[in-house]
């Protein structure tokens, strides 16, 4: 007996709008690929890629089985479980009295999910170590988008994912003679100065009981004992 099925779905559009496609990829319990499906848009947007491989991914798995769907699009996931009621209330208007972009498309959806047992789950798209069957739903349906051709299969023919590049870690610049580098917190990165610390311009240059220095006109406040760097009161005895 299978618990739930795991999927994910993506889509894709080169210029948005431009050529677009669709593509869902159907794992087992485990998390397992085991099935793929993608499909060409001709000239479409991302939102209608997006939701034309939810469309299809629902129309492709059982119904009565718990689904956990994957997915990178917050406009496909918010319109489906925040936006929908209200639409429906408003007779498919927005908020702002327009009709709501898509609307076919949301309409089929809404009718494939009634009564049917469905989480959706957010996953950041293009990430180091991120969700891999989202990683293959991205890589067919930007194939499929790119030639305009329809593809699917097994876990044989699965479409490999492109590389992620890390993103380089930014270097900040080594402080100028004579300057004072920033405090900084218990996570590396700058320390903020608590909203109800009162503050005066030095009339002097002197140093902070964090050891660092401090120039004259800069903002200090009681440390401790003495006088130093706004971020440092109460984190110095």
């Amino acid at each position: 007996m299978t618990d739930r099925i795991i999927a994910a779905c993506d889509g894709a559009a080169k210029g948005n709008p431009g050529p677009a496609g669709w593509a869902y990829v159907v794992a087992d319990a485990a998390g397992t690929p085991q099935r793929w499906q993608s499909g060409a848009l001709g000239h479409s947007t991302n939102n209608v890629g997006e939701l034309t491989a939810l469309q299809q991914l629902l129309l492709a798995t059982d119904p009565g089985i718990p689904l956990e769907v994957r997915l990178d699009s917050t406009y496909t996931r918010d319109a489906v479980t925040k936006w929908l009621k209200g639409w429906k209330r408003n007779g498919w208007k927005t908020a702002a009295g327009k009709p709501v972009a898509n609307q076919e498309l949301i309409q089929s959806i809404d009718a494939l999910l009634e009564g049917r047992d469905v989480e959706f789950v957010y996953v950041p798209a293009h990430q180091v170590g991120g969700d891999p069957l989202n990683a293959i739903a991205d890589r067919a349906a930007s194939d499929a988008a790119r030639t305009q051709q329809s593809g699917g299969g097994d876990a044989a023919t699965l479409p490999v994912p492109a590389p992620v590049t890390p993103r380089p870690v930014r270097k900040r610049a080594a402080p100028q003679s004579g300057s004072v580098s920033p405090a900084v917190n218990a996570e590396g990165g700058a320390a903020r100065t608590p909203p109800s610390v009162r503050t005066l311009a030095a009339r002097y240059p002197g140093t902070c009981p964090c050891s660092r220095r401090y120039a004259k006109g800069d903002p200090i406040t009681k440390v401790g004992s003495g006088w130093g760097h706004p971020e440092c009161a109460g984190t110095v005895g």
